[in-house]
């Protein structure tokens, strides 16, 4: 056993370091080597699922995945991927299905954010699905998003329309009137309806369905980061665990199943229950709830334990329960068995920290020194990260990725000991937090904005020697000494060769040392290194460094755009593609710059952006295609404006005076007499009607309808004089082309004003009507 777990080892070390310059396929055949000694770990399959994903073996990949779904049917990682993978194969179906579940399993996991993304790819290949629809309504509507819960209510309403369910689909845009009381898209909906007419279906939106992110959408189930008087990591999390497991009890004791409806979904927005109501006897688990928390209050571990899996196996999942079930059994003679719950509860933010903490105290107890390491420096990291600001917390928990590594490659199982009572002893207090800010204050000051991970104060290894290298490359930059420290950076490469964070300092001193083409390659690997990591984060830092360096870098630039989609940062995607195409612009590159603004609108449109972008990309886009006389695809756009700005005065007479120019003047026309429609009675509206009459006259003079709408304009306006001879023209054009019916309603029109030669009108008008 230990000959194979030696050789897994080795072969996943190679791959690794495949992975890490970009060699797949070697990667690839390292990866299958290991699974040939342990064929189940999720480990080697999913860097093997990675691998064939980056040599474009899609199909075997997706047979990865859904091997890897199978070994770990509560993760929803695979389920993901084989989404992703599904669709790029055009399997949309199985794509759906594969999303839907994975929704559901963030959802069981309080990750809001990315049952959200899921969900939402679920709508973008299935436009037609109620459920997804149904659930991003309820919880956009939940988390405060009106904008876009009211898109979903007029969606689904549209759907229910359909299948012939009319008042459901009033009930929905009901509730949209009452989310935004004046928005338009839901009023105009509820007309369409009410005129018995249907609603636009949802449409599938062209080309790519890139995993999504909501900007800017709070953090549910990120812990509080200041306790005053706290216990310590463990107890913190006890306490918080019976908390949510008392209000869940309190929310389902409730026999009304609607309130209980209406309170499971607030529990689940406020982060307080997260439920797997398959197969749930909710009887049962109300009952084994309450005897295992009247029994953990009376200090009876060992039964309370017995009850919460009782409740486990009544069906009721919850990151609190496998948590304080994991504590419970940690305390007794049942480490073992605590073991699966603890690994369930560390991917919850509010236990992750103390279950690390209790897993590396199970595994010691075991005499598995080395394994309890690992998970006290995992421990280590993630309170490490909680005291420092947020913007620099991700960049801190990469630093400790080497310190990991390095301390499961150890051999001294002394060293293992050491740092596990080492951080025994900085965390397991109750004043914490302010342990670790002393500690912090201990570390060397590097005279840079990179902070170091508290372990380097543990660990005396290649690690410590990192440490000091890099302090020395400080001071020497400081000093002036640049070609010294660029030495001194190259030796310490050789034995920290994948530590990132040297890298990065090597790019710095070559921008010192104007060796701008060298810094922007150095990034560049940097770059591409996270990426292969996964750290799409810092991978986009050291785009954005690129760029600054060199704007028309093109190819950094598209990169950057892929990591900001792949994070659902929608909006910062949005402004890099601008940038692109604003560049193309400038080159002349008309086509390039047209197309990345479409690219833009796609992404703008699935990632549910501001709308303001819409409006803004296809100005751009209106623009270029005015330049290029391309004009039946800029009336294309321009009705797109029209809908998304009824009040953009120049998006309006631009389409009204292209339809005219390319001989749809009955469009034209209808356009013309929908805007002065909306228009009337707002407040400047007259004015803008009677500037844009004016306007298009002096373009298409030749057209009477615009004469004789702008002699009614001026009717109204109590413009007598005016009007007459605007109708007086707009019937002489009519009689001309041969019109007689339009002459005839004009000068009828005309009459009605009582001009002083009524007399000849009246003869001219006989005149007609004889002929």
């Amino acid at each position: 056993m230990a000959e194979n777990q030696e050789k897994f080892q080795k072969e996943m070390s190679k791959g690794h370091s495949a992975a890490w310059d970009q060699l797949w396929d070697k990667a690839a055949a390292a990866y299958r080597e290991a699974l040939t000694e342990f064929p189940d770990d999720p480990k080697a399959l999913s860097s093997l699922g990675l691998a064939l994903y980056q040599l474009q073996e899609f199909e075997e990949a997706l047979q990865i995945y859904q091997r890897l779904s199978e070994i770990s049917p509560n993760d929803p990682i695979p389920f993901e991927k084989r989404a992703q993978l599904s669709e790029r194969l055009g399997n949309l179906n199985a794509a759906v299905a594969a999303a839907t579940k994975a929704a559901d399993l963030y959802l069981s996991q309080k990750d809001v954010n990315k049952a959200i993304e899921n969900w939402a790819r679920v709508t973008q290949l299935d436009p037609e699905n109620i459920l997804a629809h149904s659930r991003l309504a309820l919880v956009h509507e939940r988390l405060g998003n009106q904008q876009r819960a009211v898109t979903e209510y007029i969606a689904l309403a549209s759907l229910m329309q359909r299948s012939g369910k009319e008042e459901k689909a009033k009930e929905l845009l009901d509730r949209a009137l009452k989310i935004i009381p004046g928005s338009q898209a839901a009023q105009q909906a509820h007309s369409l309806i009410s005129s018995g007419q249907l609603l636009p279906k949802p449409i599938r939106p062209k080309g790519g369905t890139g995993p999504l992110r909501i900007a800017k959408v709070k953090q549910l189930t990120e812990p509080k980061k200041e306790i005053s008087k706290s216990d310590d990591p463990i107890g913190e999390a006890s306490k918080k665990s019976l908390m949510i497991l008392a209000e869940i009890l309190f929310e389902y004791s409730d026999t009304s199943s609607d309130q209980q409806a209406k309170k499971g979904l607030q529990a689940i927005m406020h982060g307080s229950a997260q439920l797997s109501l398959k197969n749930l006897e909710q009887t049962k688990v109300v009952l084994h709830l309450g005897q295992a928390i009247d029994a953990q209050s009376k200090n009876q571990d060992e039964l309370a334990a017995d009850e919460l899996a009782h409740a486990l196996l009544a069906g009721f999942e919850h990151p609190a329960l496998y948590f304080n079930l994991g504590m419970l059994r940690s305390k007794g003679s049942r480490i073992d068995s605590a073991m699966p719950h603890l690994q369930h509860a560390v991917k919850h933010a509010d236990f992750g920290l103390a279950a690390r903490l209790l897993m590396g105290q199970n595994l010691r107890n075991l005499g598995r020194t080395p394994e309890a390491a690992t998970e006290y420096l995992e421990a280590l990291k993630i309170a490490d990260a909680m005291i420092v600001p947020e913007d620099q917390a991700d960049s801190l928990r990469q630093l400790y990725e080497p310190l990991i590594e390095a301390q499961s490659q150890e051999d001294d199982e002394k060293a293992h000991l050491r740092l596990c009572e080492n951080v025994e002893e900085m965390l397991m207090q109750r004043n914490w937090r302010e342990n670790l800010r002393k500690s912090r204050k201990e570390l060397p000051n590097n005279d840079s904005e990179m902070l170091m991970p508290l372990a380097e104060i543990l660990i005396q290894a290649q690690s410590g020697q990192v440490l000091g290298a890099m302090s020395r490359i400080h001071e020497l930059a400081r000093t002036g000494y640049a070609r010294s420290a660029m030495d001194e950076a190259f030796q310490a490469i050789t034995y920290a060769p994948a530590y990132l964070p040297l890298h990065s300092l090597i790019g710095d001193l070559l921008i010192k040392d104007d060796r701008k083409d060298e810094a922007i390659a150095k990034y560049g690997v940097i770059a591409d290194a996270y990426g292969v990591r996964g750290e799409a984060n810092q991978s986009t830092v050291f785009l954005r460094k690129i760029i600054k360096l060199a704007p028309m870098d093109l190819s950094s630039r598209t990169k950057l755009i892929e990591q900001l989609t792949a994070r659902g940062e929608i909006d910062d995607a949005i402004r890099e593609y601008l940038n692109l195409a604003d560049i193309y612009y400038r080159l002349a590159e008309l086509d390039m710059a047209r197309k990345t603004y479409t690219t833009a609108l796609r992404a703008a449109q699935q990632g549910n952006a501001e709308r303001s972008w819409n409006v803004h990309i296809l100005q751009r886009m209106a623009d270029i295609d005015m330049q290029r006389l391309d004009w039946k695809r800029a009336v294309r756009v321009f009705e797109q404006l029209r809908t998304l700005d009824p009040d953009d005065v120049d998006s309006r007479r631009n389409l009204i005076d292209l339809n005219l120019k390319l001989a749809n003047r009955t469009q034209a026309l209808s356009e013309l007499d929908n805007y002065m429609s909306y228009v009337t009675g707002n407040q400047n509206g007259e004015a803008d009607i009677l500037a844009l009459l004016e306007g298009l006259i002096d373009d298409h003079h030749s057209v009477p309808q615009l004469h004789r709408m702008l002699g009614e304009e001026y009717t109204r306006l109590n413009k007598q004089e005016e009007a007459i001879k605007s109708f007086d023209l707009a019937a002489e054009m009519f009689a001309e082309v041969g019109e007689k019916d339009q002459a005839i309603k004009t000068i009828n029109m005309l009459l009605r004003l009582e001009p002083a030669n009524a007399d000849e009108y009246r003869q001219v008008l006989a005149q007609i009507q004889a002929s």
